[in-house]
């Protein structure tokens, strides 16, 4: 039986999934035009749902402490918790017009939660799907995925780019997406047999809606304005007089995104010409300039990089998400990711006190759990 006959006494009529995401490269630079390369991970959003009487929403979750919560379509109101993602999602699609009823809900994740992983996108993305399907609402999957980024920016509060949404709507396994968020076109780049990636959550949890975050991209856009740019991304790499013009910290800030910018592409060309070792300095420099330019490194994230950098068969490693906690991505070469993983976590959180834990690559008995 499933959860959701367990809790409403019938079966579900619609069920989707959308999976979490681990961006390769390209950190902060969705919200400034740029280009981005995620891809998703194992671990996902799930959501079993029926139609159910007249305007109330009844949500079940059991990651919530199996807690039930309900509301009524055109009263959703802001209670700063998980209900949030499902009343923006209903808010915005009354707004935009479109047709459906109340209904129940069950929601799962195992997308880890405020580890820079898109744990909210998944589960937005998840809804949407389901809402999609039930109420047979005319969204295709580019459409679907900026709603989802509004739910965040406009019901929840957190700035969050376009990348999150758009690599859960649209990822694929084995597969990277090249997203120039700028005007969303997209193409998918496979991810070599012999490149194993490794995701490490370090224990220290980050919040895309805190202030630090929100400040990172005012800072974006007060540097793009004194520079006469609509975004930063749309400045070239030669811009270097231009950048150093501005006041600290904003030279800082538009140097990462023009770099990172680049680096993105760079990171394409490596994977598709199969130069590992090139790839993995790019992922190595992209660190360097997220900690010293952008400033959204943690001590504990740059001991866990670096616990990752010197394992063997491990090519670059970088903090992945908004920064500030979080996840930690590296890329290895096929075979030595789960002991690099293993190692680097027992070290780390030796040193620190942390309780870090394996994302990526997931071990044998793991991966069959899942299946």
């Amino acid at each position: 039986m499933s959860g959701f006959a367990r809790r409403f006494g019938r079966p579900p009529e619609t069920q989707a999934r959308a999976p979490g995401r681990v961006n390769l490269i390209g950190e902060h630079v969705d919200y400034n035009g740029g280009s981005v390369l995620p891809t998703v991970i194992p671990q996902c959003a799930s959501v079993e749902l029926a139609a159910g009487e007249g305007r109330v929403v009844r949500l079940s979750s059991a990651e919530a402490g199996g807690s039930d919560l309900r509301y009524e379509l055109g009263d959703e109101t802001p209670r700063g918790s998980w209900i949030d993602y499902a009343q923006g999602a209903t808010r915005l699609l009354a707004v935009e017009g479109f047709a459906f009823g109340g209904f129940d809900a069950c929601i799962r994740s195992d997308v880890p939660i405020g580890k820079g992983l898109s744990s909210s996108a998944a589960l937005t993305v998840a809804l949407l799907r389901a809402l999609r399907d039930r109420f047979q609402l005319s969204l295709d999957d580019v459409a679907l995925a900026r709603l989802a980024q509004r739910v965040e920016n406009e019901f929840v509060g957190a700035r969050v780019g376009i990348m999150d949404p758009m690599a859960s709507s649209l990822g694929k396994e084995g597969q990277a997406l090249l997203l120039r968020t700028k005007d969303l076109t997209y193409r998918y780049v496979p991810i070599p047999e012999s490149v194993e990636i490794v995701v490490v959550d370090s224990g220290q949890e980050h919040r895309n809606a805190s202030g630090a975050y929100n400040r990172r991209r005012a800072e974006c856009e007060e540097a793009a304005r004194r520079l006469g740019e609509s975004l930063l991304c749309d400045l070239p790499v030669s811009a270097w007089r231009r950048i150093a013009t501005l006041p600290p910290p904003l030279d800082r800030r538009a140097r990462h995104v023009v770099t990172e910018n680049e680096r993105v592409h760079a990171a394409v060309a490596a994977l598709e010409g199969a130069r590992l070792e090139e790839l993995g300095a790019l992922l190595d420099a992209s660190h360097r300039s997220l900690r010293d330019d952008y400033e959204v490194s943690t001590p504990e994230v740059d001991a866990l990089v670096e616990a990752l950098r010197f394992r063997d068969g491990v090519l670059g490693a970088r903090l992945t998400g908004g920064g500030f906690g979080g996840a930690v991505i590296a890329l290895a070469r096929a075979g030595f990711g789960e002991a690099a993983a293993r190692e680097a976590a027992s070290e780390y959180g030796r040193a620190t006190g942390l309780r870090p834990a394996v994302v990526m690559p997931q071990g044998r008995l793991a991966a069959a759990a899942r299946e």
